[in-house]
């Protein structure tokens, strides 16, 4: 079942989400990682809204284990995000 996630990075910059994007090789507007359905990030009062839908929660944790944690934490994002987890009913792809 897809799975959406929403991370809040508390006092994050779009600098630093841009820095993370680097070094996970994701360009604005190209392929994401395997599994990722859609991704959009976006900065709040407080910081940085991150907002996924994954085709599992396995593929999801799978990925920030080994990358959204040690690349976060290399460019300076401020401790773990808060994260709310949520079942999808449906989402929509774009058409051909």
């Amino acid at each position: 079942m897809a799975v959406a996630v929403q991370m809040d990075f508390e006092g994050a910059t779009l600098d630093q989400y841009d820095a993370v994007c680097g070094k996970m090789g994701l360009t604005p507007g190209g392929p994401g990682p395997t599994g990722a359905i859609s991704h959009f990030a976006t900065l709040t009062d407080s910081g940085l809204r991150v907002v996924d839908v994954w085709e599992t929660r396995e593929q999801f944790d799978t990925f920030a284990q080994e990358q959204i944690g040690p690349f976060s934490a290399e460019v300076g994002l401020p401790g773990p995000p808060q994260m709310q987890f949520f079942d999808v009913h449906n989402y929509f792809t774009p058409g051909s």
